[in-house]
């Protein structure tokens, strides 16, 4: 999948594909380990939490808790002020 670097304060970044985070089980917030391949000249993006830390959250709680916070997101960010 194409991704274009984004310029992000004084800093560049990239997003990720939704189909990749819902296979790992991230979540906004979850460490990651970004790394230079020299050999291959390749970025490498790793969790920091082994598969078997973050597996045991419900996979299909997780999707109910992240489609709750995208439909009420305005409303969460007025309540949060």
């Amino acid at each position: 999948m194409l991704r274009t670097i984004s310029h992000i304060g004084n800093s560049y970044g990239v997003t990720i594909p939704k189909e990749i985070i819902d296979k790992l089980h991230l979540t906004a917030g979850t460490q990651v380990d970004v790394q230079l391949d020299e050999e291959t000249d390749r970025i490498v993006i790793k969790p920091v939490a082994t598969k078997g830390e973050y597996q045991s959250i419900d996979a299909e709680f997780a999707s109910q808790v992240s489609d709750f916070i995208e439909k009420y997101r305005p409303a969460l960010k007025e309540l949060a002020k």
